[in-house]
C-alpha cells in the first residue's frame, strides 16, 4: 500500500496548486520530499533581552505589549506603520513602510513576541529606539512557536516563497504527517547512542526546543544516512565473497626479473600496499581493492607487477584509462616494462579503425593478446576475454559506478583494483567505496624534489615568460594549461589556449617550438603530438585540462596555469603533478586575478603545500562534497544531513555497527526491517 508520505504536496494544508508550483522549484513534490528539506542554518531567538539595556545597533528578542498604533500617509505611494511596544522597561517602535496591511495584525493592549535591530539611522535622527521591519509573533497564537521566541529556523528559498510561509507549512506536514513516520534504526542502536526516534528528530532538526534537542536530531539523521549507506556498501562486499574468484600462484622470481630492470627500488609504502594485493589475489575470494597514492607515488609500478602475476599464472590483464592519451601513454610504458618478457601488449581505444579493431578483439578471444591497455571501449559487451584474471582501473570516478558493476559480467569474477591519485578523504573513500578494501600509498619516492609553486598575477606574465625562456634555454619543456579551448563570449575574461597559442607563437616564444593539444584534436594528432612532446621536439605544449590525469614526461620541468582561479584544488594539484617527475628542479606558477576570499584561499594553499591529502581535505571543506568529483556520485549526493568534514566519527561508529550486522548470519532474522531498507537503498541507485 502506498504511503500517504508520498502524497502530492499540494494536498498539504496551506498549499495547494500555486504554493506547490514554486515548491517544486526546490524539488519538493511529496510530503517527504518536505519533511526532509533542512534549515540551512538556524538564529536563536529564544534568549530574551529588555529594550532599556539593548544597545543601538544590536540584534534582541522581546516580549512585548502593543501600546499605540499610528498610521500616516505621508504622500502618494508611501504610507508608515508605527506600533510602539513596551515591556516595560522602555518602549520601542516597530516600523513598517507601505504595508498597510499590517494595521489589522495589532491590536492595544495585546502581548507580542518581536525580534529585530534597533536602527542606528532613527536613533541619529529621532533619539527613539525602533525597528524597522521586526519579525513579530502574537503570543498565544497557533504561529507564536514559529517565527520567534524560540531557536527559528532559515530555509533556502525561491521567489514567491517567504520564511513564515515555508515554516507555517513544514509546521502542519509535521502535525499532520509525523506520525506516519517509522524509525528505520534498530531499536538497541537508538538505545546504545541516545537518539530520538524519527518524529522527534525531524522535529528537532526544524523546530528544536532547544540546542541540545538540535544536535541530537542532527546526529541522529546522519548516522541514519552513514547506516543505510555502509550498510548497503557492505552487504554489495559480501556478496563479492560469495564468488569463487581466481587464485593466484604468487612467483617471486617473476618480480624480481622486472624489478632488476628498473633504476630504483620500491619504498616501504609500495612493498606494503604490494603484500596486501597479492595476499587478495592468493585467496580464492575475488579482489575489489581501491589503491589511493598522490601524484608521483608509484601506483603505476605496483599495478604492473600485479598484472604480471595475473599473466604469470596464464590469465588475461585488463588495464582500463580515462582518456586516449593516457591510454597511450600506459602502452608505451608497459611495453618497455615487459620486453624482457614472452607477452603480447595491445592497446584498444575508440580511435582504433575498424580492421584493427576486429584483428585486436579476435585475438583478445582466443587470448593472443596477454595484457590490454585501452579506455571504457574494453568493456564493451561485444567484447570476449579468454580469460580475465586482474582489471586494473586508473581514475575510476571518471566512469562512474556502472562500470565496476558491469566487471562482473567479465570472465571468472576476475580480481579488481581500482587506482586514484585523486586523493579522496579517508570519510569520503568509506563512503563511495564502502564496498572495497583500501590501501594507501603515503611515501614518495626518495630525492623527490618538492615542486617550488608560486601564485602571480596577470601584470607578471612578462617576467613569467622570461624565467620559461630562461629555463628552455637550458634543456626544459613546459606545459601552459588554460581553461578554455576557445575564446567565449560569455567569458572574456578568461584566456583560451587556441588564442594563448596563435600569440605566443608568433610573439614571445616565436623561436621555440610550441604545440596546442584539446579534446577538439583528432585522436591520432594528440598521438603524434605527445610523442613529440615526449622526444623533445616540443618545448612548450599549450593545453586544457586533457593533460590533467597521468601524462608522465620526465624533462617538463614547468607548469604555468592560466586563470588559476578557476581550478578546484585537486585540480590543480593533479595539473602541478604533471611535472616533478625528472631530476630537475620543477616549477608550478598560478596565473591569476582572483576575485572573492574562496579563490585566494585556493590559490595560498597550493602555493603552502605539495600533499595531496592535505589538499583533498581543504578542497572537501571549501566545495562540499557533490562537487568534490565533478560528477555525480551515489552515496555523496544522497546527504542531506550528514557532513564528511564535521561527521567523520560519526561515519565510522556507522560503519562499525553495519559491519556488525552483515557479519551475524543470522542479522536478516534478528532485524527483520533491515531487509526493506537494503531494497529502499536499492532503489534509489
Amino acid at each position: 500500500m502506498k504511503s500517504k508520505l508520498a502524497d502530492e504536496v499540494q494536498f498539504v494544508k496551506g498549499v495547494g496548486p500555486k504554493w506547490a508550483e514554486r515548491l517544486s522549484q526546490l524539488d519538493i513534490k511529496t510530503v517527504r520530499d518536505l519533511l526532509y528539506y533542512f534549515p540551512r542554518e538556524y538564529e536563536d531567538r529564544s534568549q530574551l533581552s529588555q529594550i532599556k539595556y539593548t544597545k543601538i545597533g544590536e540584534k534582541a528578542n522581546f516580549k512585548v505589549e502593543v501600546l499605540k498604533i499610528n498610521y500616516q500617509k505621508i504622500r502618494p505611494n508611501l504610507d508608515l506603520l508605527k506600533v510602539s511596544f513596551s515591556d516595560g522597561s522602555d518602549v520601542v517602535n516597530g516600523i513598517w513602510y507601505n504595508q498597510a496591511y499590517l494595521r489589522n495584525q495589532f491590536k492595544e493592549g495585546d502581548q507580542y513576541l518581536i525580534t529585530g535591530k534597533i536602527s542606528e539611522k532613527n536613533w541619529r535622527k529621532y533619539k527613539r529606539k525602533e525597528i524597522n521591519n521586526p519579525v513579530y509573533e502574537k503570543i498565544g497564537s497557533e504561529a507564536s512557536v514559529l517565527n520567534t521566541g524560540r531557536i527559528v529556523p532559515i530555509y533556502p528559498l525561491t521567489e514567491g516563497l517567504s520564511q513564515r510561509r515555508l515554516r507555517k507549512v513544514i509546521a502542519n506536514v509535521i502535525k499532520n504527517y509525523g506520525s506516519l513516520l517509522k524509525d528505520q534504526l534498530p531499536r538497541n542502536l537508538l538505545e546504545k547512542y541516545q537518539f530520538p526516534d524519527l518524529k522527534t528528530a525531524i522535529l528537532g532538526m526544524h523546530f528544536p526546543k532547544n540546542q541540545k534537542h538540535k544536535n541530537l536530531s542532527r546526529q541522529r539523521l546522519a548516522f541514519e544516512e552513514f547506516f543505510h549507506l555502509q550498510l548497503y556498501a557492505l552487504e554489495e562486499k559480501k556478496k563479492k565473497t560469495k564468488f569463487k574468484g581466481i587464485k593466484h600462484e604468487f612467483k617471486q622470481s617473476v618480480n624480481d626479473k622486472l624489478l632488476s630492470q628498473l633504476n630504483f627500488e620500491l619504498t616501504a609504502a609500495q612493498k606494503r600496499v604490494l603484500n596486501e594485493i597479492e595476499a587478495d589475489m592468493g585467496s580464492e575470494k575475488t579482489m575489489a581493492r581501491l589503491l589511493q597514492g598522490d601524484v608521483g607515488s608509484g601506483k603505476t609500478i605496483v599495478a604492473a607487477l600485479a598484472l604480471l602475476q595475473t599473466l604469470a599464472n596464464g590469465c588475461q590483464g585488463i588495464f582500463m584509462a580515462p582518456t586516449e592519451i593516457l591510454a597511450e601513454q600506459h602502452f608505451l610504458n608497459f611495453q618497455e616494462l615487459l620486453k624482457d618478457f614472452d607477452y603480447k601488449v595491445e592497446i584498444l581505444t575508440g580511435s582504433v579503425k575498424q580492421a584493427a579493431r576486429k584483428e585486436i578483439e579476435a585475438e583478445i578471444k582466443t587470448g593472443e593478446i596477454d595484457l590490454i591497455i585501452g579506455t571504457h571501449a574494453l568493456f564493451q559487451k561485444a567484447l570476449t576475454y579468454q580469460n580475465p584474471g586482474l582489471v586494473v582501473i586508473d581514475e575510476q570516478h571518471r566512469f562512474g559506478v556502472e562500470q565496476r558493476h558491469s566487471l562482473k559480467e567479465k570472465g571468472d569474477s576476475p580480481d579488481l583494483l581500482i587506482m586514484t591519485a585523486t586523493p579522496i578523504p579517508r570519510s569520503m573513500a568509506m563512503l563511495i567505496y564502502g564496498d572495497l578494501d583500501l590501501s594507501v600509498i603515503d611515501q614518495m619516492p626518495p630525492g623527490r624534489k618538492k615542486i617550488a609553486t608560486f601564485w602571480r598575477r596577470e601584470n607578471r606574465r612578462k617576467k613569467i615568460y622570461s624565467f620559461l625562456e630562461e629555463k628552455i634555454n637550458k634543456g626544459r619543456q613546459a606545459y601552459i594549461v588554460c581553461p578554455l579551448i576557445e575564446e567565449s563570449e560569455e567569458m572574456p575574461e578568461l584566456l583560451a589556449a587556441e588564442e594563448l597559442y596563435n600569440n605566443l607563437k608568433t610573439g614571445f616564444f616565436k623561436n621555440n617550438k610550441l604545440a596546442l593539444i584539446h579534446s577538439s584534436v583528432p585522436a591520432l594528432e594528440k598521438k603524434e603530438i605527445m610523442e613529440k612532446f615526449r622526444a623533445g621536439k616540443i618545448d612548450i605544449l599549450i593545453a586544457t585540462t586533457v593533460i590533467e590525469v597521468g601524462v608522465d614526461v620526465s624533462n617538463a620541468s614547468i607548469m604555468i596555469i592560466e586563470n588559476a582561479e578557476r581550478f578546484g584544488l585537486a585540480q590543480l594539484h593533479q595539473l602541478r603533478g604533471r611535472v616533478g617527475r625528472g631530476s630537475y628542479q620543477s616549477y608550478c606558477i598560478l596565473i591569476s586575478n582572483p576575485r572573492g576570499e574562496d579563490a585566494t584561499r585556493r590559490l595560498e594553499i597550493m602555493c603552502k603545500s605539495n600533499n595531496g591529502f592535505l589538499i583533498a581535505e581543504e578542497d572537501l571543506k571549501m566545495r562540499g562534497p557533490g562537487e568534490f568529483f565533478g560528477t555525480k556520485q551515489h552515496g555523496i549526493d544522497d546527504l542531506k544531513v550528514a557532513s564528511l568534514t564535521a561527521d567523520q566519527e560519526l561515519l565510522a561508529k556507522a560503519r562499525t555497527e553495519a559491519q556488525a550486522i552483515v557479519e551475524l548470519n543470522n542479522w536478516q532474522k534478528k532485524y527483520n526491517q533491515l531487509a526493506n531498507i537494503i531494497a529502499q537503498i536499492e532503489l534509489k541507485i
